[in-house]
C-alpha cells in the first residue's frame, strides 16, 4: 500500500473509514525516509520502536473520544533548535549539543493533542541565515530542482513538509525562516504574532522578536496546529494570550491589499518571479481584492536594522559567549556573522528602538488605508552555484520582502503561488497587524484554493 497523504483532510478520512491507522502510517513513514537516504532533512531521527509505541497508544484511546485530540495521530517534525525530551538540541552545532529533560510547551500542547514526533530537523546553525545551507549536516535537498537551494534557516521543517514525511512541523522565525522555506518547497509557512506560541524550551536567535513558525500543506491545517500550540505560558516573559475569538473568520467579500510601488520591487533579475506576482494580484483583485501601492522605504529600513544594525547584539546574548570559548565548533560565517555585533553600543541599541517606536506609530496610521499587505516571499530562487558564489549578498537578498515583520510585531502567513519554469515553487506573503493571524490564515486559504495547485511536492516525488 502506498503512503497515505499526509494533509490533515486526507488523514482524518482514512483513519475514519479504517483504511489507514497510526501504527501502519508512521511505518510507511519510516520506510520513506529509508528510501531518500541522506536527504539533508534530519538531524536527529526518534527511534523507530518509540514511535510505534506511542502509536499504540493512541489506538488504545476509545474511538468515541479521539475527537478530544484534535492532532490525532498526525506526525510532526521539529526544527533542532526547539528541546524535545529525551532528545538531543543542537542547533547545527554538535559541540552545542545537550539533552533536556523536559520539552517545550508547544511540542507537549501538541503531543497532548494526539501528533506523533518523527525527528529533529536541519537548519542553518543557531538559525543564522535564510539559505538553509549553512549547516554541517549538508543541505536539505529541494524535492522540486536539486540544484536549488531549499531556504532557510527551517529548511529540514519544511522540506520534511513537503516531501510528506510529516504532517507539519515546528520551524522558527526570526527574519523570515519560517516563510522562505515554505516558498521553496510550495508549502504553507504561518508567522504567528510574537508571544502567542510560547519560546519556553528554545534556543533562541533574537529572543525578543522569535517566534516558533508552523509549516504545514494548507492553511488550516497551519490554522488547526496554532489552535493547539498557542496559549499564554508564564514561564517565557515575552507569552501573550490569544485574543478571544470563537471561530476563525470568512474570508472577507472586498478588502484591500497593499504592495510596494514598482519602484520598490527587486526580483534579482528574474522575470518569471515578477510576473507570478503580478498573476497573484490579478487573483486577489478577482476575489474582491483593491490594489493599493504604498511606499515600502520603511520596510526596507527595518529590515535593514536585521543584519546591519544593533539586532544583532541579540544573537550574541544567546550564543555569542559558546562561540567565543569553541570558535572551532562553529561555521566560519555563522561565527562572523554573530560576532561582528560586537561592535554596535548601547546607544546604537537606544537609537534603534526609538525609531522602530516611531514606525510602529506610522504604521498605525497605514493600517486604516488597507487591511494587509501582501509581498512576494523572496526576490527568487537562488540555485546553490550562485549562493556559494555570493553567500553573503545571497542571504541579505532572502530577506528583503520578510526582515522587517517580526521587528515590527507583524503576523504572516506565506502561501504557494506557483512553479516557476525552472521548477522551483514560488510563494507570497500575508501580512497583517498583531493577533491578525487567523484572519491572515483564511485569505491566504482562499488564495491557495484559487490557484489550484498540488499540495506540496505531491506531483514530483
Amino acid at each position: 500500500m502506498s503512503i497515505q497523504h499526509l494533509d490533515f483532510g486526507s488523514l482524518r478520512a482514512a483513519y475514519k473509514v479504517g483504511t489507514q491507522t497510526p501504527h501502519k502510517l508512521v511505518d510507511q513513514i519510516f520506510q520513506r525516509i529509508d528510501e531518500r537516504k541522506n536527504d539533508g532533512v534530519w538531524i536527529t531521527i526518534v527511534d523507530r520502536e518509540t514511535a510505534l509505541n506511542r502509536t499504540k497508544d493512541l489506538e488504545s484511546i476509545p474511538v468515541e473520544r479521539r475527537d478530544d485530540y484534535p492532532l490525532y495521530g498526525f506526525p510532526f517534525s521539529v526544527k533542532d533548535n526547539i528541546d524535545v525530551a529525551g532528545v538531543p538540541t543542537t542547533a547545527a552545532c554538535p559541540d552545542f549539543a545537550y539533552t533536556p529533560d523536559q520539552s517545550s510547551t508547544v511540542v507537549d500542547r501538541l503531543e497532548a493533542a494526539g501528533a506523533i514526533f518523527i525527528g529533529k530537523t536541519n537548519l542553518d546553525q543557531f538559525a543564522t541565515g535564510l539559505v538553509g545551507t549553512r549547516t554541517p549536516h549538508g543541505s536539505a535537498r529541494n524535492p522540486f530542482n536539486e540544484s536549488f537551494i531549499s531556504g532557510g534557516s527551517s529548511s529540514g521543517s519544511a522540506v520534511s513538509v513537503s516531501a510528506e514525511l510529516v504532517s507539519f512541523s515546528l520551524g522558527s522565525d526570526t527574519g523570515g525562516s519560517g516563510r522562505v522555506p515554505a516558498s521553496y518547497t510550495n508549502t504553507v509557512g504561518l508567522k504567528p504574532t510574537r508571544g502567542l506560541l510560547s519560546n519556553t524550551g528554545s534556543v533562541w536567535a533574537c529572543r525578543s522578536i522569535d517566534c516558533i513558525s508552523i509549516f504545514a500543506l494548507t492553511c488550516e491545517d497551519a490554522a488547526d496546529v496554532l489552535a493547539v500550540a498557542q496559549g499564554y505560558d508564564p514561564a517565557d516573559p515575552f507569552s501573550r494570550p490569544p485574543p478571544l475569538q470563537e471561530t476563525t473568520p470568512d474570508a472577507p467579500a472586498s478588502f484591500s491589499f497593499a504592495v510596494p510601488q514598482a519602484k520598490d520591487f527587486d526580483f534579482a533579475g528574474c522575470q518569471g518571479s515578477a510576473d507570478s506576482f503580478e498573476d497573484a494580484v490579478a487573483t486577489l483583485i478577482s476575489s474582491g481584492g483593491e490594489r493599493v501601492e504604498i511606499d515600502y522605504g520603511i520596510f526596507a529600513e527595518v529590515s535593514d536594522m536585521m543584519f546591519k544594525g544593533p539586532l544583532l547584539t541579540e544573537r550574541y546574548l544567546s550564543v555569542g559567549e559558546f562561540i567565543e570559548s569553541n570558535p572551532e565548533a562553529c561555521l566560519p560565517i555563522t561565527r562572523q556573522t554573530i560576532e561582528s555585533s560586537k561592535q554596535y553600543s548601547a546607544i546604537d541599541a537606544i537609537r534603534m528602538n526609538y525609531r522602530i517606536a516611531e514606525i510602529k506609530r506610522e504604521l498605525e496610521g497605514m493600517w486604516r488605508q488597507f487591511d494587509i499587505l501582501v509581498v512576494p516571499t523572496i526576490p527568487r530562487p537562488f540555485t546553490l552555484a550562485e549562493l556559494e558564489a555570493e553567500p553573503i549578498e545571497a542571504n541579505l537578498s532572502h530577506g528583503k520582502y520578510t526582515y522587517f515583520v517580526n521587528t515590527l510585531d507583524l503576523a504572516a502567513v506565506e502561501v504557494p503561488n506557483g512553479i516557476l519554469t525552472n521548477g522551483v515553487p514560488c510563494g507570497i506573503t500575508f501580512i497583517g497587524p498583531a493577533f491578525s493571524d487567523l484572519r491572515l490564515v483564511a485569505m491566504g486559504s482562499r488564495f491557495h484554493r484559487q490557484r489550484g495547485l498540488p499540495l506540496g511536492a505531491r506531483d514530483v516525488l
